[in-house]
């Protein structure tokens, strides 16, 4: 080979020498990446394999582990309504329940027994349902005076728009059907269904006489045909205030059975809720509170029958007694012989009373004195 050939090779020798050194770099550069990828891959076990080892675990936990679990779990079961967590991770503090006290309902208001008193309403199976006001002697003054306070406007507003605000009422009992269902299941100790179907009897009554208050006067008013040269003509009006002695059962369907009729035609009422049945009185109070019924045209009391009957049998501004949730009949014969002292209307109690049987008129009319005007002809 001749010297110029030699020196046209060599470049390219060299060229050759430097690519293969190269791959050669490369390839020791790949094999060191994968040895050290092999190295973590064996430092780290997969995902599995971690599991398995926290599944294989000792059973015993730390007294510090084991409050974090009861906290998570108390958390998961917290209700909605219970306050957010603290900043710090402290647990939401569980919240306290607003205790209800079931008041007197007197004038409009719901003030507490002036003697401080209440007794505990208990269900049924005996179970503890709410605290209500223990009424007194002084509370029943009060309720009367209320009452009589506020007769004059009552019986004088319109027959027909007393009519539209005991419809109200009705409006405001169908919004709280429910709560009457529940309360009435609590204190009666009957199904949920049957509790429904008593609250909506009861809603049913009360429209059924909100309808009579401008029909009254046209069914029980009259022209007397008089052997002389006059017009003799007679009407209705309301007796006054009637004390009204609510049946223990059933709890709100007797009571709304009783207190309707006396106010539709004008009259005022002074209610005593006996026991448990507290309970549905006094809601049936909040009701009337909102339902732009007068303050003071009903005024509720709870207590014992026995303690209340006797002062408001006396009262001589009461002037007609409702004794339907009297249930001793020596008590009932000392409160006849006490509203004879001012010649109260007695309405006496029923020996086996059918709430659900259709009511008429009866206690409507038991409760009305009948005005008669005699006016001269051609006068």
């Amino acid at each position: 080979m001749s010297d110029k050939a030699r020196g046209k090779t060599a470049p390219a020798a060299k060229q050759a020498a430097a690519r293969k050194s190269a791959s050669k770099q490369s390839a020791a550069k790949q094999s060191a990446a994968k040895r050290t990828a092999a190295k973590q891959s064996a430092a780290k076990p997969p995902a599995e394999k971690i599991a398995a080892e926290h599944d294989t675990r000792p059973a015993t936990v730390s007294a510090q582990e084991a409050r974090r679990a009861e906290t998570s779990a108390a958390v998961a079961e917290t209700p909605p309504s219970t306050s957010p967590p603290e900043e710090d991770g402290t647990p939401p503090r569980p919240r306290l329940a607003v205790r209800k006290t079931y008041k007197l309902y007197l004038g409009g208001a719901f003030p507490r027994s002036e003697s401080g008193r209440s007794y505990e309403v208990t269900s049924a199976q005996g179970a503890f349902l709410a605290n209500a006001a223990l009424a007194s002697r002084k509370d029943a003054r009060d309720a009367v005076k209320a009452a009589r306070s506020a007769f004059g406007g009552w019986s004088g507003a319109t027959a027909y728009n007393r009519g539209q605000i005991l419809y109200r009422i009705a409006e405001m009992l169908e919004g709280r059907r429910d709560q009457f269902a529940a309360e009435i299941a609590a204190v009666e100790g009957v199904t949920q269904a049957s509790a429904l179907a008593q609250a909506e009897a009861a809603i049913d009554r009360w429209v059924w006489y909100a309808g009579w208050a401008d029909k009254i006067s046209q069914v029980r008013g009259t022209v007397n045909p008089v052997a002389g040269p006059y017009w003799n003509v007679s009407s209705p009006e309301p007796t006054g205030v009637v004390a009204v002695f609510a049946p223990e059962r059933p709890s709100l369907f007797g009571l709304v059975s009783v207190l309707a009729p006396v106010i539709v035609s004008g009259n005022t009422a002074v209610v005593a809720a006996p026991g448990a049945a507290a309970l549905p009185a006094i809601t049936l109070a909040e009701v009337l509170a909102t339902s732009d019924l007068p303050g003071g045209v009903v005024n509720i009391l709870t207590g014992r029958i026995a303690e209340l009957a006797p002062p408001l049998a006396a009262h001589l501004d009461v002037n007609a007694l409702d004794l339907a949730g009297v249930e001793d009949p020596g008590l009932a014969a000392e409160l006849e012989r006490a509203a004879a002292q001012n010649l109260k209307r007695v309405r006496r109690p029923e020996p086996e009373p059918d709430w659900t049987a259709d009511p008429g008129l009866d206690r409507i009319v038991s409760f009305l004195e009948t005005k008669t005007v005699w006016h001269p002809v051609g006068v």
